[in-house]
């Protein structure tokens, strides 16, 4: 036991969240309404997450409303449908069979996700001095993944999809009233879970990926 731990930290508790958040799409509830003040408390820690040179360029939609979740739904079927259905048609591999039908199912039902998350970069990457890439977009996705964390210790879930940079951008732009000077990175369903057991998903042994000081095969 390590005696200089903070004693407000329960790391079995963190390593279970860390460990089993997983992109839910076919056990989200469809049904049980998404408090606004939940999604809040979420974006408060989210939030926290480091950001390049101390800037907090991100901003976060929320959409609950039935007839914008409608319309960004039937954008995101009109161009994931038959990204998937190729997909399908160049793989056997069942796993990756599985995640496409998942992904499939989500199409379906996104309309009648309680909420959908919106973050968005307040710059784009044709600014005249774009930020770099590395830290462009390494300043939203720690608060997406902060935030994906944060849902699951409240019995929530959630998948990371990102329908933008297509040519239906200009289409979820308008529909969301996203300003010019904006870059949209992703769309997150946001719903309480059917169940809340989650197990670690199937990854190498860390054994395997990780050298120490130096790579090289020959290791």
């Amino acid at each position: 036991m390590n005696d200089r731990l903070d004693p407000r930290l329960d790391p079995a508790a963190t390593d279970y969240v860390l460990s089993t958040t997983r992109s839910v799409r076919r056990r989200l509830d469809l049904e049980r309404p998404v408090e606004r003040e939940v999604v809040l408390d979420c974006l408060r820690l989210a939030i926290q997450a480091p950001t390049a040179s101390n800037r907090q360029m991100w901003r976060w939609l929320v959409v609950d409303d039935p007839q914008v979740r409608e319309g960004v739904a039937a954008l995101y079927a009109e161009e994931t449908v038959p990204r998937i259905q190729r997909r399908r048609a160049r793989t056997e591999d069942p796993q990756t069979l599985r995640v496409l039908d998942s992904a499939m199912h989500l199409t379906e039902v996104l309309a009648r996700v309680p909420v959908l998350l919106v973050p968005w970069l307040a710059e784009r990457t044709d600014a005249p001095r774009p930020t770099p890439p590395v830290a462009f977009y390494g300043s939203i996705f720690p608060a997406i993944w902060s935030f994906q964390l944060a849902l699951r210790s409240r019995g929530m879930g959630s998948a990371l999809t990102t329908p933008f940079g297509s040519r239906l951008e200009p289409r979820y732009r308008d529909l969301l009233g996203l300003p010019h000077e904006s870059t949209p990175i992703a769309l997150l369903p946001v719903a309480y879970t059917v169940g809340d057991e989650f197990k670690p998903a199937r990854r190498p042994p860390v054994e395997e990926i990780v050298r120490w000081n130096r790579w090289s095969d020959d290791a």
